[in-house]
């Protein structure tokens, strides 16, 4: 019984979760339309990792660069949001 009862307590969570996560990304894209689509540029440190022999690894700094984004809480158009990026501003590209 009370196994039952945790888990329609456990099932409502998790849907009231999905729930309010659909419902923030909606008025978030909402608002990104009728705003007119707004972006942005995030300046980042651009990292590349270079395989080598022996399983290692080498790090180059490649410079900074600026980055469009979105103003915005979730990522639209193919951009990453603002907040994101200024606050991880470190980029990797493998090879």
């Amino acid at each position: 019984m009370l196994l039952k009862l945790m888990g329609r307590w456990l099932m409502r969570a998790f849907l009231a979760v999905a729930v309010a996560t659909l419902v923030t990304y909606a008025v978030d894209t909402v608002v990104y339309v009728l705003r007119g689509s707004p972006s942005s540029t995030a300046t980042v440190n651009r990292f590349m990792g270079i395989p080598l022999k022996g399983q290692k690894e080498e790090y180059d700094y490649l410079g900074t660069a600026p980055v469009p984004c979105a103003v915005a809480i979730f990522p639209h158009g193919g951009m990453d949001p603002c907040w994101r990026l200024r606050r991880n501003p470190n980029q990797w590209e493998n090879l």
